[in-house]
């Protein structure tokens, strides 16, 4: 059975999320037969087209004409959009998915406002709230407080971005005691804005070790080996990131081959 074909299913079934059951969503009448084959019918066509394409568009809305109160078909619209970089357009639909199903939704929002969109402001109000909706949770592979440092970072609030990536790399070094070299590359990012490159080649060392291979970390630590006037070892630096570049060896999470992460390197970095 497709993933989406189960929403032919009692609608109760309908109602489970991901994290826990639906909250938010109002009250709604159950499918009828008709309606019900219909709902199969359009979410089968979805299926087997294009995921970017206007036709998949026009088969979500046939089945939010069945199901308006369905986020998961909100976010469906929402998630193309956003891939293809048109923002606005996505937004609402994805504001929908938030309205009828907040606790699966809001950090997934988030998400999507701080990488795709780079709307740290929202990002940050939708992370806050995903706190209090979903508690101490992450998506998409990290913690909140990554992607709220993040956020400070990218807003030149230096000093909230050093805490709460702290507070992520404190969590992580309890059990299971692994952290993410991603959360230390921009710990380091925070100590090279802040101009304390000792701090952050020390940084950029402990994401090094975890990913042998990281241009970006390299590249930045190159930097401020430059910065304390260590000049050829910044040199050799700078050309070792270069050829791990070249190899693809950057920032490596999922959607980082639909946008740029903050502070990626690319090969004009190199040239």
């Amino acid at each position: 059975m497709g993933m989406l074909t189960k929403y032919i299913l009692p609608i109760a079934i309908t109602l489970v999320a991901s994290k826990g059951h639906a909250q938010n969503a109002p009250f709604v009448k159950p499918v009828s037969a008709a309606d019900s084959i219909k709902l199969k019918k359009y979410v089968d066509s979805s299926e087997r087209v294009p995921v970017y394409s206007h036709r998949r568009q026009r088969y979500l809305d046939s089945a939010l004409a069945i199901e308006p109160w369905n986020a998961y078909w909100w976010q469906q619209k929402a998630m193309p959009l956003y891939k293809q970089k048109k923002y606005s357009v996505g937004k609402p639909f994805l504001d929908s998915a938030v309205k009828y199903d907040r606790y699966r939704y809001i950090d997934y929002r988030a998400f999507m406002e701080c990488i795709f969109a780079k709307d740290y402001s929202s990002a940050l109000e939708d992370f806050e709230q995903a706190k209090i909706v979903v508690g101490q949770g992450g998506v998409m592979d990290h913690r909140y407080d990554f992607y709220i440092g993040l956020c400070y970072l990218q807003l030149d609030q230096l000093d909230e971005a050093e805490r709460h990536l702290l507070a992520t790399i404190a969590d992580q070094e309890k059990a299971p005691g692994f952290v993410h070299f991603l959360d230390l590359f921009y710990l380091g990012i925070v100590y090279y804005q802040k101009e304390d490159y000792n701090a952050a080649i020390t940084t950029f060392n402990k994401a090094i070790k975890l990913y042998p291979q990281f241009s970006d970390a390299k590249y930045y630590k190159a930097n401020c080996l430059a910065h304390v006037n260590k000049r050829e070892e910044a040199e050799a630096l700078y050309k070792e990131a270069g050829a791990d570049f070249k190899q693809g060896y950057t920032i490596n999470e999922d959607n980082a081959i639909y946008e740029t992460y903050p502070y990626q390197v690319s090969k004009v970095y190199f040239e």
